[in-house]
């Protein structure tokens, strides 16, 4: 079952991406930051009153997630805002491969024949879409773009497999905190840091880029808070792993491809077509091993 919520939680990533890179067309990367946070805050409020709070002992777990995804965020936002769609998402490859080797060590976890056919599968093909966004004229050793989303896959990793230390059962090394508790304060804890930051920044008319509203993004904030439901509810459950949870999540390419394609007129995508395929088949593989396993 947790498997099927690892589908779920990709198909709301995709469209999240596309949500985000639609409202930070030439736009302030910060304030829609700031209002994805204020926003998700709102949505995870009523959830305050059957969230445990658990005092510091719990919380300051929770601070530390707040700063590791706030900064994974920062860093995806501005390589977002540079990058074509089709080029995010092999970027972001790098952080199942990272979760994959912390899982392993950290957690112990081991693939079997299926899940390890999907995982390179699913690395050949976004290796394979990576080299196609070379065509695009993306120097992929120099581009500040790239950096700050590898930067970003760096901290995703190391955030998952948190996520993953958080949730477990004590009886497992984790912490057994609950879902709801992680995922709600974590939010306003986010938008208190991000206040912080951005206000006094945006008072003093020291801000670059102007800002502009779109509609996309309050519907950032839904589509990622509805991906992370689904996605800490997977962690939650028994047998759940880390590694194949956020190798599947990467199937979030998809949508972001054929958003590229459709919405956003992006090119070269004939030759990632058949790459693409592969992110299919890789899939597959990881969701056949996982219920015959």
């Amino acid at each position: 079952m947790w498997i099927l919520f690892a589908f779920a939680s990709a198909v709301l990533l995709g469209f999240y991406d596309v949500f985000k890179k639609r409202s930070l067309e030439g736009n302030a990367v910060l304030v829609v930051l700031l209002l994805n946070c204020l926003f998700s805050s709102l949505i995870f409020l009523p959830m305050l009153w059957y969230a445990p709070f658990g005092g510091w002992e719990v919380q300051k777990y929770i601070v530390l997630k707040a700063f590791i995804v706030l900064s994974s965020w920062m860093c995806g936002y501005y390589a977002m805002k540079h990058l074509p769609l089709t080029v995010v998402g092999p970027v972001n490859a790098t952080r199942p491969v990272l979760v994959l080797l912390g899982a392993m060590v950290l957690f112990g976890e081991r693939l079997n024949l299926f899940q390890w056919t999907g995982v390179l599968l699913a690395m050949t093909s976004f290796w394979l879409l990576k080299r196609g966004g070379r065509k695009d004229g993306i120097d992929f050793m120099h581009n500040r773009g790239v950096l700050f989303l590898v930067t970003a896959a760096m901290l995703g990793a190391l955030s998952g497999l948190y996520d993953k230390y958080l949730m477990s059962h004590p009886a497992d090394g984790g912490l057994g905190l609950d879902r709801l508790t992680v995922q709600s304060y974590f939010n306003f804890y986010q938008l208190g840091i991000m206040l912080v930051a951005v206000l006094p920044m945006r008072l003093r008319g020291r801000a670059a880029t102007p800002f502009r509203w779109r509609w996309t993004i309050p519907m950032i904030s839904i589509f990622i808070c509805a991906a992370d439901l689904a996605y800490f509810y997977s962690l939650s459950l028994d047998a759940a792993m880390i590694s194949i949870v956020s190798m599947v999540r990467r199937g979030s390419v998809i949508v972001s491809f054929l958003a590229g394609a459709f919405l956003f007129h992006e090119k070269n995508l004939r030759s990632k077509a058949l790459d693409l395929a592969m992110v299919l088949l890789g899939l597959f593989f990881l969701y056949l091993g996982t219920v015959c396993n």
